[in-house]
């Protein structure tokens, strides 16, 4: 039988005594933890007080999103111009569900690559581009700001990609290969019920030094843009009452206006009236595949066709001539409910590999970041296009706001690529990404 001794009331007194009274390393409170009054030593390197930058340029630096620049856009742009550029058809159910696309997928990246060099080079109906992204086709462009299309032009020149001038721009074919001579123009066509007038501009076009021809197909009749006919949006702006206190917010924007060279089009004379208006009265709903017949024929450069929302018209379009498609729905500014691009590029990207064709697929409508980009170009694209995210540049800070646009876009994608473990455009695979299911 085991005896249990109790410790007498001396004993454990002792003990007690001798753990309090012993140093331990476990109790003891680190010198980092010790309270002291700071020295002017410790606080000079805190002390870097900035002097306040109000800049232009400060300002665009702050912009770390496409998002960022487009709050600073409506900030400094009149509210007619602002939703002109923003705002899409109908209930903009399109355009919503465009976006939400880009950030309804996970991406799978590799690790222990060598990503310490990345190249975002690559070519595009058969010439090089320094990024994987272009400058779409964007209308009444002078109107978001004054620059316009020559902003747009040479910043395309100076970031090495291609910018396309539409036939609704607001600065000349020739007026645009002048301003960015080195860099590299394509022309976007309206057909005209006037097929004389669409000849004109694309024997002017050819003589600029344009390299590609891209034709749009989805404007047959004009969408339900609602903003603007709230907003009484006319060509150029009116100067009503409402105007006239929306300028009062923004100065420099109506100054700018007022004090450069009237609003004049591309391929038009002077136009007064609404943009539905506009369309409906020059473009031409007949049109059909006989007429791409006719522009082959009558275009000796690279043919495009933008607006394609289906995967057989994407296969009966590079049938009749097209060098490449881009898969579009005009931006959700035409009909709403129209089929989203990105989730129809793998299916479009599987069509024309099983015929054999070297098509080259572009694709536009809700890129918002360079990783949205990468997502695109992992899924089957070749190349894509952005038309909203460069004008909220362009209203934030013009040319130097287009090129903070694709300053942003480059850095998302550099960064995406190396986090993916992949160091070049090709090495990109469907494996990368994952549509998540809603």
């Amino acid at each position: 039988m085991t005896r249990i001794v109790q410790p007498s009331n001396s004993d454990v007194t002792s003990a007690t005594e001798a753990t309090a009274g012993a140093p331990s390393a476990a109790r003891a409170v680190p010198a980092a933890l010790r309270r002291r009054m700071p020295k002017y030593s410790d606080l000079a390197p805190l002390m870097q007080f900035k002097k306040p930058e109000f800049s232009k340029a400060a300002r665009l630096r702050r912009a770390s999103t496409i998002w960022d620049l487009r709050d600073m856009a409506k900030r400094r742009t009149p509210q007619a111009p602002f939703d002109y550029t923003d705002g899409a058809a109908e209930a903009e159910i399109t355009l919503h569900r465009a976006r939400q696309a880009f950030l309804d997928i996970e991406f799978r990246p590799g690790v222990l690559r060598d990503v310490s060099s990345v190249d975002l080079s690559t070519d595009i109906l058969g010439k090089p581009s320094r990024l994987p992204v272009g400058i779409a086709p964007t209308g009444f462009t002078r109107m978001m700001q004054s620059e316009g299309e020559y902003a747009g032009s040479r910043a395309a020149e100076a970031a090495g990609v291609p910018y396309t001038l539409s036939t609704m721009g607001t600065a000349s074919i020739e007026d645009v290969a002048a301003a960015a001579p080195g860099g590299r123009n394509w022309f976007q066509l309206y057909l005209w019920t006037d097929r004389d007038r669409s000849l004109e501009l694309i024997e002017r076009a050819a003589k600029a030094g344009n390299d590609t021809l891209m034709v749009t197909v989805d404007t047959a009749v004009a969408g339900a843009r609602l903003r603007d006919v709230r907003n009484g949006m006319t060509i150029p702006p009116a100067l009503t009452i409402k105007t006239v206190l929306d300028a009062s917010y923004r100065p420099a924007w109506w100054f700018n206006f007022l004090t450069h060279e009237p609003l004049t089009f591309a391929s038009l004379s002077r136009y007064t009236g609404t943009v539905a208006d506009l369309i409906n009265s020059m473009f031409d709903p007949t049109l059909t595949f006989d007429d791409l017949d006719w522009l082959r024929a009558t275009w000796k450069g690279k043919l495009v066709v933008k607006g394609i929302q289906t995967v057989d018209d994407a296969r009966k379009v590079v049938d009749h001539g097209a060098d490449g498609v881009v898969l579009s729905n005009h931006g959700g500014r035409q009909l709403d409910r129209a089929p989203i691009p990105f989730h129809l590029l793998p299916e479009v990207s599987a069509a024309l590999k099983a015929d054999q064709t070297d098509a080259a697929i572009i694709l536009d409508t809700g890129i918002m970041s360079g990783a949205d980009i990468v997502a695109a170009l992992a899924l089957g694209a070749d190349f894509t296009l952005i038309g909203r995210a460069y004008l909220y540049g362009l209203m934030a800070g013009g040319r130097a706001g287009v090129d903070r646009a694709l300053q942003i876009l480059e850095t998302d994608m550099l960064r995406t690529m190396a986090l993916l473990g992949v160091s070049r455009i090709s090495e990109l695979t469907p494996d990368h990404v994952r549509l998540l299911p809603r």
